[in-house]
């Protein structure tokens, strides 16, 4: 018997040969499949441009043209990557750290199975029985309608019948479980007349045509005061349906105010509002939690079906770790597969340090750590096997104490048999790797190639700048700054919080950090009083489309523009892609999108002005021997050094690209969209932005995200700064480094969720060291060597 391996087993490898997306410069690696492979190098050497860029994309648009054209009408299309030859991928499933649909339906329990689950549940055991797993859904409305259907039955055509489908859905608030409410005090003054200027609202100016709506309708006196409005009369002018109308001659529809306010603004994104409009509907909007549900989102038989005592409301309110335990307590043999599944689930969610979470908490408030760990549940039950999996960074927003377990799931994933690739920087996950593939040797234009493959021993052993600083470790600081004075927190119970009292010292670097949902947040961003002048930078996503770059962000476009115009006497209007000066082909979008009816639409390279944005003749007018595609082709490095001396010398210009360059982001091209950041390069595009600010207490959230060990000790530096300068910095961070190197420490704890919400220690990091009586404690001994 022949023991020669069989030819279909001999595809061990994935094959990448000639990468060139961004900044790759002819990449060629070789990946073995069913391993762990980790992806490391400074930031901006290109990783994400390897990993996502190239390879999960290609698996992805390969995948996305077996379905047919009707269908890939409804996906995103991504060009073919630049690569000469990929060969031996699997289906890539990438698991990032994208925040999760903000729409208030959308939760814990929903983006798993858990909620389906447990519906399912409530439906065969709830007492009193109202219905099907349906009637327990906050996302599906109860509906009843009649109709005739046509039956073939001799003589009998048609036959009545009526349709229900049962719902869980509150009918207040529509399964959002808060309500929101116009404050009408601030859209007018009921004291004066329409004639009078009563209405307040921006953009509804006396004589302007959203004012003449109202003072000409002819419902009710344009001269009468509105407080002395007939009922019928303040119906009309409030809440009237819509009405088409001839108004001061024209043909018009006529619609109450409230619900012409409510279409025009409140149903708009209040991050893309006009700061104006934005103000005003802060003052004039209040939400607050539905009256009839609650805030659980479900009806009144949803709520009142239960098992044991409990509803479907009180199980999703339950912390994870209390729910999985009561579904333990749970003895009912005609369910038990059910139970046993749901149980696995949540126990997920505890394994993978989630168990502080509750089932009805709205998916959009998770932070991206969290959000990428609750994608993570889903795949470890997966019964897919030889699929590539794909993490940018798992464990941000993890205590050294949950990463070993965040290791393990890692581990377990690829010895169900599949190919797992990690980009990461943390010293502790590269050390489990398979294979490790060190990119760089710098950022942007000085990376893009392969500096070393192989094993973490080698690695090691290696002269790159990874393998010297893997084994990094920062030293306690000999002295620690005295404070200037105190931030009082008095009584905080934001979320899980207990009752908490701390004085967060002034005028140095103070770190908060705790397990993952021990309350770092919910002290920061929730209890901090709001005149305490804090300057608030985290990874949200930058609100902006696809014409946004950090020049237009930072308002360093501004200065630019105004020394173009300046040196060649004209207007700067010019030289904006947004505005005069865009090209006329492509409206300097730089590219044109084709819709192709009921196929995915295309975009391509505009043609007259080949991706550079601006109309030819504006490309003509020079500053210091450069056109303004030139300087936003350039990276924040070499337009510090343009605008720093000679002919272009540009002082506010300079200002602004030397704060770019100190948070570490010289590598970024000043023109790149802001969509293709990633959240640590957007939270430090923030920091630069707010550094020039007057506040003097800085709140950053966890900045060490997706910096390099070689990056993180310029980010120290960084902050030193700020604090030498006078101003407050207060840090959530994990990261050892960041902790050694704080004046003040203080660790929350000691557990997650209600284990956790109070503070465990207080004090200089030395004394955290000696006393070694929290989990941080521990790991930032064991890390400085004491």
């Amino acid at each position: 018997m022949s023991t020669a391996p069989h030819v279909a087993d001999s595809h061990g490898l994935i094959r990448v040969h000639g990468a060139r997306v961004n900044n790759l410069k002819d990449v060629s690696v070789e990946l073995p499949k069913r391993r762990l492979t980790v992806f490391t190098g400074v930031s901006g050497s290109g990783k994400s441009s390897l990993v996502f860029g190239t390879i999960a994309a290609e698996s992805q648009r390969l995948i996305n043209e077996t379905y047919s054209a009707f269908v890939q009408g409804f996906m995103p299309t991504t060009a073919r990557p630049e690569v000469d030859v990929l060969e031996g991928l699997t289906t890539a499933i990438t698991v990032d750290q994208q925040r999760m649909g903000g729409d208030p339906r959308s939760t814990v329990g929903t983006a798993t199975d858990a909620n389906a689950m447990l519906r399912i549940l409530f439906s065969r055991l709830g007492t009193p029985h109202i219905g099907p797993p349906s009637a327990y859904a906050f996302n599906v409305a109860s509906v009843s309608a009649s109709g005739a259907i046509t039956v073939e039955r001799g003589a009998k055509k048609a036959v009545k019948a009526t349709f229900n489908r049962t719902g869980g859905m509150c009918p207040r608030c529509e399964g959002r479980g808060s309500v929101t409410d116009l404050d009408l005090t601030q859209l007018y003054d009921d004291s004066k007349s329409l004639n009078e200027g009563a209405l307040t609202i921006p953009g509804y100016k006396a004589g302007g045509w959203g004012y003449r709506l109202y003072s000409e309708s002819g419902f009710y006196d344009p001269d009468k005061p509105i407080r002395d409005y007939t009922k019928r009369e303040l119906h009309d002018f409030l809440h009237r349906e819509p009405t088409r109308m001839k108004i001061a001659g024209i043909n018009m529809t006529y619609e109450g105010l409230v619900p012409r306010i409510q279409k025009s603004m409140l149903a708009k994104d209040k991050e893309s509002m006009q700061p104006h409009i934005r103000e005003f509907v802060e003052r004039a909007v209040t939400f607050s939690t539905c009256p009839e549900c609650d805030g659980t989102r479900l009806s009144e038989g949803a709520r009142a079906s239960k098992i044991d005592g409990v509803s479907i409301a009180d199980a999703c309110a339950m912390q994870i770790t209390d729910l999985a335990a009561w579904i333990r307590g749970l003895d009912e043999p005609s369910v038990l597969p059910l139970l046993t599944t749901l149980g696995q689930t949540l126990d997920s969610f505890v394994e993978i340090g989630l168990g502080y979470l509750s089932l009805d908490r709205p998916a959009g408030t998770l932070s991206g750590g969290e959000a990428q760990r609750t994608k993570m549940i889903r795949h470890l039950g997966s019964s897919l096997t030889d699929t590539t999996y794909v993490f940018d960074e798992p464990t941000t927003g993890l205590h050294p104490h949950d990463i070993q377990r965040m290791n393990d799931l890692l581990l377990r994933l690829r010895d169900k048999g599949n190919t797992v690739l990690v980009v990461e920087h943390k010293p502790e996950v590269i050390a489990i790797a398979d294979h490790v593939v060190d990119l760089g040797p710098g950022a942007g234009s000085a990376g893009g190639t392969v500096c070393f493959e192989g094993t973490v021993e080698e690695l090691r052993a290696g002269d790159t700048v990874t393998g010297r600083h893997f084994d990094d470790r920062a030293s306690l600081k000999d002295s620690v700054r005295k404070p200037s004075g105190a931030l009082e927190i008095r009584g905080a119970s934001t979320n899980n919080l207990q009752d908490v009292d701390v004085d967060i010292p002034l005028g140095v670097l103070t770190v908060v950090t705790g397990v993952a949902g021990s309350g770092k947040s919910s002290l920061l961003h929730g209890s901090i009083p709001a005149d305490a002048g804090v300057v608030s930078v985290d990874q949200s996503p930058i609100r902006g489309s696809r014409r946004s770059n950090p020049a237009t962000y930072t308002g360093l476009l501004d200065p630019i523009r105004k020394a173009f115009a300046k040196a060649n006497d004209v207007k700067p209007a010019l030289f904006s892609a947004n505005s005069e000066g865009a090209c006329p082909a492509c409206n300097g979008a730089g590219v044109i999108y084709t819709d192709l009816g009921m196929m995915a639409g295309v975009a391509t390279t505009c043609e007259d002005c080949e991706g550079k944005r601006f109309d030819a003749s504006v490309l003509e007018y020079r500053l210091g021997g450069r056109d303004i595609s030139e300087v936003l082709a350039m990276s924040v490095t070499e337009a510090e050094e343009f605008f720093g001396s000679g002919e272009a010398h540009t002082p506010a210009a300079h200002r602004v690209l030397e704060r770019l360059a100190d948070v570490g982001l010289g590598y970024l091209t000043i023109g790149q969209p802001l969509t293709t950041l990633s959240g640590g390069e957007r939270q430090r595009l923030k920091l630069a932005t707010h550094m020039g600010d007057k506040g003097g207490v800085y709140v950053l959230d966890e900045p060490t995200t997706g910096l390099h060990l070689a990056d993180v000790e310029q980010l120290l530096g960084l902050l030193d700064r700020l604090v030498d300068s006078g101003k407050s910095v207060i840090v959530v961070e994990h990261h050892q480094a960041v902790m050694a190197h704080a004046d003040w420490i203080i660790d929350l704890g000691p557990g997650a969720g209600h284990d956790g919400g109070r503070i465990v220690f207080e004090g200089t990091p030395a004394d955290l060291v000696a006393d070694r009586s929290t989990l941080t404690g521990e790991h930032l001994a064991a890390y400085v060597g004491a």
